[in-house]
């Protein structure tokens, strides 16, 4: 596991974190509680044998085709999860390299150039710009730790109203419910130009089912409320896994797991952020707003 020092990078220019009121008894609470906001990031790493065999492409690199913000009610029973889709066009705001510098601020620009130009501290503060909500946490995932995450889960069963096929994605699937190993999920998330459109809202929606999926997995074998398990799975992932520094320890992660003992697939709420298409490049989406900003407001509470 790799991290990257957020707090340290952007400073105090950030969104304000939310007043928070402390429990009547914190000592009763064993595992952490209070309202958290993750940017969860996927990313197609170009590094390493295994992603560019899961077609992650030969030169090295990385981009982010999938964001979203997962929002962690207080008590942990509820959740919201946010797409941004890569296409949306944004004011990409000026951010801090490692080497020095920084990158240049620019109007209209591709929400995923952030994470290429930037790395995660400029995808953090790219979408802190664009929400208004501070991330509590960031934590990006490649091509084989995603594989692997669900192979350690044992797999997912995810149902599709209509036939894929994706030669970018290698995923061939009749319409039905499959059983997917980590492989073939790994495709689900990358199908793009298999789905009527091509579009990336179309990949997100199928993005949301195997979210959804993932969580009854989980639920099914007990994970969360097993420690010996949760450490097997949380093991599995952390090789491939690149996060804040406060979550970047296995012991970390599992205190994270383990508050979401109580929230249970249908307890999740899956949105994209509201979009409609640039009127100037109809290949790319704007925030609708207010909508957009309504959203966003929702999970400032």
């Amino acid at each position: 596991m790799s991290s990257v020092d957020i707090e340290g990078a952007l400073g105090d220019d950030r969104p304000a974190k939310p007043v928070t009121v402390p429990s009547a008894s914190p000592s009763a609470s064993p595992v952490p509680t209070g309202a958290l906001n993750i940017l969860l990031l996927g990313s197609d790493s170009r590094g390493g044998e295994e992603n560019r065999e899961l077609g992650g492409g030969d030169s090295e690199g990385a981009r982010s085709d999938t964001a979203m913000v997962v929002h962690l009610d207080a008590d942990r029973t509820a959740a919201t999860v946010v797409s941004i889709p890569r296409d949306t066009l944004v004011d990409r705001p000026s951010c801090p390299l490692p080497s020095g510098g920084s990158t240049p601020e620019a109007s209209g620009a591709m929400f995923n150039t952030a994470y290429a130009l930037g790395g995660p501290v400029c995808a953090v503060k790219t979408v802190e710009s664009v929400t208004g909500v501070r991330m509590d946490h960031y934590v990006e995932v490649d091509f084989s730790g995603f594989a692997d995450l669900v192979d350690a889960l044992g797999g997912v069963t995810v149902t599709t109203d209509v036939d894929i096929d994706d030669d970018k994605s290698h995923l061939r699937l009749e319409a039905g419910t499959h059983h997917l190993d980590g492989t073939e999920a790994l495709g689900l998330a990358r199908t793009r130009y298999g789905l009527e459109g091509g579009s990336d809202l179309a990949r997100i929606e199928l993005q949301h089912q195997l979210v959804k999926a993932l969580l009854e997995q989980i639920s099914a074998t007990d994970l969360l409320t097993d420690p010996t398990r949760l450490y097997q799975v949380a093991d599995a992932a952390t090789g491939s896994l690149t996060t804040d520094t406060g979550l970047d320890s296995l012991s970390e992660l599992m205190s994270l797991g383990r508050s979401l003992g109580g929230l249970a697939a249908d307890d999740v709420r899956t949105l994209t952020m509201p979009v409609v298409p640039a009127p100037w490049d109809r290949n790319r989406v704007v925030a609708l707003e207010p909508d957009a900003a309504e959203l966003w407001e929702s999970l400032r509470r």
